[in-house]
């Protein structure tokens, strides 16, 4: 299912086996992947690569989710850069306090590959219409 659009995206997440799972997903599907393993890494990360999309998992050690997704929204250089929340709960609470914070989705885990891939689509699509 690949679109012939590349896009760079970072994947925060504190458990190894989702980065991993991300990262194969995404590749398979031709993005460029960047992988984040806390809050605090994902912001260094997000600096130097500049990614077009961030996939955040909401509970983090340090830094979690929302407070990561907050400080990457209040710099202006980010600011439009679509983040989609990842959490194992699939809560209505959970849900309003991410678009609180700025998340445009929300995808629950474990996610699959056509879920993920499609997340991403989504972001790719809307990035044409406004080219």
């Amino acid at each position: 299912m690949t679109t012939g659009v590349s896009f760079k995206v970072l994947v925060v997440d504190d458990s190894n086996t989702i980065r991993r799972s991300a990262e194969i997903f995404l590749k398979q599907g031709g993005h460029e992947v960047m992988l984040a393993d806390d809050g605090f890494d994902a912001l260094a990360k997000v600096n130097d690569y500049e990614p077009q999309l961030i996939f955040c998992d909401i509970l983090m050690p340090k830094l979690d989710g929302y407070q990561t997704c907050a400080i990457i929204k209040r710099n202006e250089r980010f600011a439009n850069t679509p983040v989609v929340m990842l959490s194992s709960k699939d809560g209505v609470f959970d849900k309003a306090r991410g678009r609180m914070v700025g998340c445009q989705e929300y995808l629950t885990k474990p996610f699959t590959k056509d879920q993920l891939l499609q997340a991403v689509q989504q972001f790719v699509n809307n990035k044409q219409g406004t080219l």
